[in-house]
């Protein structure tokens, strides 16, 4: 991610190396983001310092804001129901973005998959939520089953052992 890079090197390598990453020239950024070419050439080269709304411009082309989502990490049969839901809080909506975990190790991975790609927050079980709150640096929410759920499983169970 270019807005990351500039903070560890300086712009004009961070620049290169996100045009090269994306396979595009110095000319079509110009054309993308209405920044003149030659002033473009002068970052490039290292002529000029680049202003604060220069890189704007260049990080709003390159990294374009993607719709805010909420991430839940859960079993498959869960997500289905979930996936592609939106939700507006605040006068803010948010996509559900379901990440499939079926072990303690998947959903680590899925928390900080989740947070690399942007996510706003993360709901998850329980259990994992004050480990994955040690992991990530965005809110995490628990998922708190409903009291009828808890007895539908109770009832299940009972079924299953005779009683």
């Amino acid at each position: 991610m270019l807005s990351k890079r500039i903070f560890e090197t300086d712009f004009r390598t961070a620049l290169d190396g996100e045009l090269q990453r994306r396979d595009m020239t110095i000319k079509e950024l110009a054309d993308i983001s209405g920044i003149p070419l030659a002033t473009l050439y002068k970052i490039s080269s290292g002529v000029v310092d680049v202003r604060l709304s220069t890189i704007k411009k260049i990080v709003a082309v390159l990294e374009p804001e993607l719709p805010a989502f909420v991430a839940v990490i859960a079993a498959k049969f869960l997500l289905d129901e979930l996936e592609g839901h939106e939700i507006t809080i605040r006068d803010r909506v948010y996509r559900i973005r379901g990440y499939t975990a079926n072990s303690i190790e998947e959903c680590i991975i899925a928390s900080v998959m989740a947070e690399k790609e942007g996510a706003a927050g993360i709901i998850c079980a329980p259990i994992l939520a004050s480990m994955v709150e040690k992991i990530v640096d965005i809110p995490v929410a628990i998922m708190k089953p409903k009291a009828a759920t808890v007895i539908d499983a109770l009832d299940a169970v009972a079924r299953r052992i005779g009683a």
